[in-house]
């Protein structure tokens, strides 16, 4: 097991470039998973090299929640179904232990993950928290901020959640794939918030352009969701998909 966590920590680093700082030391893997949190690791069939590794622990209110921390695939097995795998597994893990929710935090901008999270697995989104982590130096988020969804999974229901999205629209992408301003109503119910199709291609090319995507969608979706918002869901090319509140759509 010591190894296991070796290997997975060693997967993390490789992952997030820390340039010498970990995400998670072995000895501090090793003691949750001593401790009875969630490990988890999936290896190839044939080769036995580690593929993905999950890492969660329980949070509160407790013996009802856990929270999934961190979760990383090698690029060489992206798009084999590891994640779900691994999701699923998380979820038969938890329910066996009478859990009902998992939590975990993704980044806003991350289309892909926003996808998976509402429309694969049907999680719901809890709170916006701007720059949840402060600044950070890895290779993935350096100088970009740290805003993040905290996404709540009620692991008992069925899983994935099917999303119509209407014309209202509060943040789009224009031609030149910068966000725009849309024409959502005051009262409109249903609105729509845009995301680039892939942040991280943009953070390589424009930094700069990558930063204003930062700002738009903190003060679209972030902003709609500390009125009352609902999250239901996310599509392609709407991107996320929001309920208002009735009281305000009505006004």
């Amino acid at each position: 097991m010591l190894d296991e966590a070796r290997s997975a920590v060693e997967l993390f680093d490789r992952l997030w470039g820390t340039s010498g700082n970990v995400i998670l030391s072995v000895e501090h893997l090793w003691a949750l998973a001593h401790g009875g949190n969630y490990a988890a690791c999936a290896y190839d069939v044939d080769s036995e090299a580690l593929l993905a590794a999950s890492v969660g622990f329980f949070a509160s209110p407790p013996g009802r929640t856990m929270h999934s921390d961190i979760t990383g695939a090698d690029p060489s097995a992206r798009d084999r179904g590891l994640g779900m795998a691994l999701k699923l597994h998380q979820r038969a893990w938890a329910l066996d232990l009478g859990l009902t929710e998992i939590t975990w935090t993704f980044d806003p901008l991350m289309s892909r993950n926003a996808y998976f999270n509402l429309a694969k697995l049907g999680a719901d989104i809890a709170e916006y928290n701007v720059d949840f982590y402060g600044d950070m130096d890895d290779g993935v988020n350096a100088g970009q901020g740290s805003d993040r969804l905290l996404a709540s999974w009620s692991i008992a229901g069925p899983v994935g959640r099917v999303a119509v999205a209407d014309d209202a629209v509060a943040l789009l992408v224009d031609d030149g794939g910068q966000p725009a301003l849309g024409h959502a109503a005051a009262n409109a119910i249903r609105v729509t918030v845009a995301v680039p199709r892939d942040i991280l291609a943009v953070r390589a090319e424009d930094p700069d352009r990558a930063r204003s995507w930062r700002v738009a969608v903190r003060e679209t979706l972030g902003a709609e969701i500390g009125q009352g918002a609902r999250v239901v869901g996310f599509a392609l090319p709407h991107g996320y998909i929001l309920e208002r509140p009735d009281e305000r759509s009505q006004t």
